[in-house]
């Protein structure tokens, strides 16, 4: 059964006629044409399909697209302002974290969330933040450079 579910994406309300049980995943890529969020496994354990639901990380493939109604969904379209990356995703390409970049949306929006808790985390406090995202290039040692880059620790 098709109803209305009412999203703000980005900064922009949506409307979306879906199966409320559908998962964000597909309202955010097939109806919405955000395909920064990537499918990968399909049971919330990979973070390829990370967005940030009121500022905190959530695997969107297991996520019915109603449970987002009425709150803020940021993708990583939605990161940079005016042009200009945001200081995360700055990092993520200064540090050439990106080989295949399967896994860098997901792992970018969880370090922004990461980052607005914590605004100079640990080593452990990343590692913790990051648990559950799998990179597949394994470039592990450069995320987390990255990232000490993105909250000032270098």
């Amino acid at each position: 059964m098709s109803v209305e579910v009412k999203l703000t994406v980005n900064g922009t309300r949506r409307t979306v006629a879906t199966d409320p049980e559908r998962p964000l995943l597909d309202v955010l890529r097939e109806d919405l044409g955000l395909t920064g969020a990537k499918y990968g496994c399909g049971e919330g354990v990979c973070g390829a399909c990370t967005v940030l639901v009121d500022g905190e990380p959530v695997r969107s493939c297991i996520t019915p697209a109603a449970d987002a109604a009425g709150k803020r969904i940021t993708t990583i379209e939605g990161l940079a302002k005016a042009g200009r990356l945001h200081p995360v995703q700055a990092a993520f390409a200064e540090d050439g974290v990106l080989q295949c970049g399967y896994c860098a949306p997901g792992m970018i929006l969880a370090t922004v969330a990461l980052l607005r808790r914590k605004p100079r985390p640990t080593d452990d406090e990343i590692i913790e933040a990051l648990d559950g995202h799998l990179c597949r290039c394994c470039t592990y040692p450069t995320i987390l450079a990255a990232i000490r880059k993105a909250a000032g620790r270098r």
